[in-house]
């Protein structure tokens, strides 16, 4: 093997990642990957610039946490789905309605579970719950935000909702199907979603750094922690910098913990949950079931041409964030913050990358940053095999 090839170029991911770091894209970043050739693991890491800016510098370490944004949809409530499913507690083509009663409203009955996990229910992509909740403590001087009071409104207008296309005539990627999925998994499991997170994934896949950070009265991160988490924005109505508190600004209101956002967690967390998604599936594990792990990674053509597998993203040809390399058999997700984390499930190549790209940033990029590095990292791990 070629081992001065692959490390020269690997040297290039740490040059874009430095060069997007001046042009102000991003102020930091965390990438690891990983990918088996000729018998040996080759692995990679970059860690560049700072986890925090303002109110003081931190410099970004290999142990920052992130807020992870959508990367909750498949880590969180795409496995809680899974699991319920091989145990008969959830039925994907079963209605919405057979779990949550108030779903059936407004002629929602056709959708399914599955429906939602392709983002094909028809349910609005996203809606400003937060702008209405904030609106209601004006008028009413009620405390509300934060706490279980304003998630359990929010869960109810979402159910409530009207849809704007018939069940599986598009796919059109949002949060309200993962808002109404994380309330089907507490439903049939009788307990909030952070709680079904650490003792039924957290806890059995050595997830350490991954949590929830609940907000609200009483709430508050132990200092040592929060000074381990990558800050996000300067929020204009919140009127502070994000830091130790989800940025996603319906998941905040509902307190923290809903079915599209909220997890926070290292990027060796999440490489090790997408280990974990390997080995199960080349069934090395029996931690989560191989059937069903198989089946959730497959596309679902919901409607035909969707690149949606079951909570799960696939490459798209020719303008996918996972680049050029990234096979067929790949799936993956990414998170508004700044992070992603695709596999390759045959080749068994794994790039987690997770930035805080929304944090002091001079100007709003494309954020072009993630093909690139993706397919730098993959060209430099396949170099001298021609």
């Amino acid at each position: 093997m070629k081992w001065s090839l692959i490390r020269r170029k690997l040297q290039r991911v740490d040059r874009a990642i430095d060069k997007a770091i001046d042009a102000a894209e991003i102020p930091g970043a965390v990438v690891l990957a990983r990918m088996p050739r000729e018998g040996e693991l080759l692995e990679h890491c970059s860690v560049r610039g700072f986890a925090v800016v303002r109110p003081e510098r931190l410099p970004m370490r290999r142990e920052t946490i992130f807020d992870l944004a959508s990367l909750t949809k498949p880590i969180v409530t795409t496995t809680a789905v899974l699991q319920q499913a091989h145990e008969g507690a959830i039925d994907l083509d079963a209605p919405v309605s057979k779990y949550l009663s108030t779903f059936s409203e407004r002629e929602k009955d056709s959708v399914s579970i599955r429906h939602l996990l392709t983002h094909s229910s028809g349910l609005k992509p996203w809606r400003a719950f937060h702008e209405l909740l904030i609106e209601r403590e004006r008028k009413t001087g009620e405390q509300l935000l934060c706490t279980e009071a304003a998630r359990s409104l929010v869960i109810d207008r979402v159910l409530r909702s009207g849809l704007v296309h018939e069940p599986g005539a598009a796919a059109v990627y949002g949060d309200l199907d993962f808002i109404t999925l994380g309330a089907v998994v507490e439903a049939v499991t009788h307990q909030t979603l952070d709680l079904y997170f650490r003792e039924r994934i957290a806890g059995p896949l050595g997830l350490g750094d991954s949590f929830f950070a609940p907000l609200g009265e009483g709430a508050a991160l132990p200092e040592p922690l929060k000074r381990r988490i990558a800050a996000t924005e300067n929020c204009a109505w919140r009127e502070r910098i994000l830091w130790g508190e989800v940025h996603d600004p319906n998941a905040w209101a509902m307190g923290g913990v809903a079915g599209h956002a909220g997890l926070f967690s290292s990027a060796d967390d999440v490489m090790a949950f997408a280990q974990t998604i390997l080995d199960v599936w080349h069934g090395r594990s029996d931690v989560l079931p191989q059937e069903w792990v198989r089946r959730f990674a497959e596309r679902q053509h919901v409607p035909e041409g969707s690149d949606w597998a079951l909570g799960w993203d696939t490459p798209t040809a020719g303008k996918s964030s996972s680049g050029k390399h990234f096979s067929e058999r790949s799936i993956g997700h990414l998170g508004f913050t700044g992070t992603s984390l695709w596999i390759d499930l045959e080749r068994e190549a794994i790039v987690v990358m997770l930035t805080n790209r929304v944090h002091q940033v001079a100007k709003r990029s494309r954020f072009e940053l993630r093909p690139l590095v993706h397919d730098l990292i993959l060209d430099a791990f396949q170099a001298g095999q021609e």
